[in-house]
């Protein structure tokens, strides 16, 4: 917990709450069901939380934003960023139902109520977003594809609408297309190690009427 307040010191007395809590939430529905590895789990400030939260040092949601988390996994990024941002909606999607039966109860334990979960493939989700945001769930050309037709056209924040997504590695293969894309260094907003490789692409997508 105090690697998040290390970057966030900020935070509410409620958040803080939030925060600290996770930590036991997840340690006992992983125990139950299996959504995230031993390491990580010993690690999930640094491996998940504040990995999620990243996004946060590149934009602060407007309150009102609406964003669709793609292959949430275990509820990452979509959840850190829920406390984060209490007035904005998140839409938690995964097609595999039993990683959405720990985030829905991670979500109820936290009393989170600008959270919902789908369990469903993206493509048949009919609504959108100012941003979807996701944590390397494919190669971009397919996770563009997968989302098409998902942006809003309102712009509401100070970023424009479109793909907010943290991946690792060289990304100069798969973003040549993408000329629009910016891609940020985790390791400009943290000192840890393990951001070194880790990256935040922001794709803005256009309105598809």
């Amino acid at each position: 917990m105090d690697l998040i307040l290390k970057y966030f010191p900020n935070l509410s007395d409620d958040q803080i709450e939030k925060f600290s809590r996770l930590e036991s939430l997840y340690k006992d529905w992983n125990l139950k069901i299996n959504v995230v590895s031993r390491k990580d789990i010993d690690e999930l400030y640094l491996r998940h939380v504040l990995h999620a939260l990243a996004i946060a040092k590149l934009i602060q949601f407007k309150d009102g934003s609406k964003l669709l988390d793609v292959g949430t996994g275990g509820g990452f990024p979509g959840i850190p960023l829920a406390i984060l941002f209490p007035e904005c909606s998140f839409h938690l999607v995964d097609s595999i139902a039993k990683k959405l039966k720990v985030v829905d109860e991670v979500v109820a334990g936290l009393e989170l109520t600008n959270v919902k979960t789908t369990h469903s493939r993206v493509e048949a989700i009919n609504d959108t977003y100012d941003f979807i945001i996701s944590r390397a769930v494919a190669a971009m050309p397919t996770f563009v594809h997968w989302v098409k037709g998902k942006i809003a056209k309102q712009q509401n924040n100070d970023l424009k609408n479109g793909i907010l997504y943290l991946k690792g590695g060289d990304l100069t293969e798969e973003l040549k297309t993408y000329k629009t894309a910016t891609v940020y260094n985790l390791s400009d907003y943290y000192t840890e190690d393990f951001f070194e490789t880790k990256k935040l692409v922001h794709l803005p997508l256009k309105f598809r009427g």
